[in-house]
């Protein structure tokens, strides 16, 4: 059984940053991409981030220049470094795991985690 666990999250005011954190527990095949994703109030999930095996990145164009995905393997964790942050960051950000190379906008994710809380303030 593989568990996420997401942590890092809390409370900046714009022009901050935050670095998340995710531990994964478990197996993950080494062929799956891991990823951020974000979801505010109201509005659909949106991916923010992900990271193939090969190192292969990407980024939507809101978060581009600004959010940084990282992975260390040999901890098990995936990181999220997000500069610059705005309001419109604040969100439940997640880091999940696909079979599907660059699913970026998550339409196959079998395993996430609980979440941490982002918000930005003005």
């Amino acid at each position: 059984q593989v568990q996420l666990v997401e942590s890092g999250g809390g409370s900046v005011q714009a022009g901050g940053s935050l670095r998340l954190s995710c531990t994964v527990y478990g197996h993950i095949h080494s062929t799956y991409c891991m990823g951020w994703f974000r979801q505010a109030p109201g509005k659909e999930r949106e991916g923010v981030a992900t990271i193939e095996r090969d190192g292969t990145i990407n980024y939507p164009n809101s978060v581009k220049g600004r959010f940084t995905i990282s992975k260390d393997n040999a901890k098990n964790t995936l990181y999220l470094q997000m500069n610059a942050l705005k309001p419109e960051d604040t969100a439940m950000y997640y880091c999940a795991a696909s079979p599907v190379a660059g699913d970026l906008e998550g339409r196959y994710l079998e395993v996430w985690g609980q979440g941490t809380l982002v918000t930005v303030s003005s």
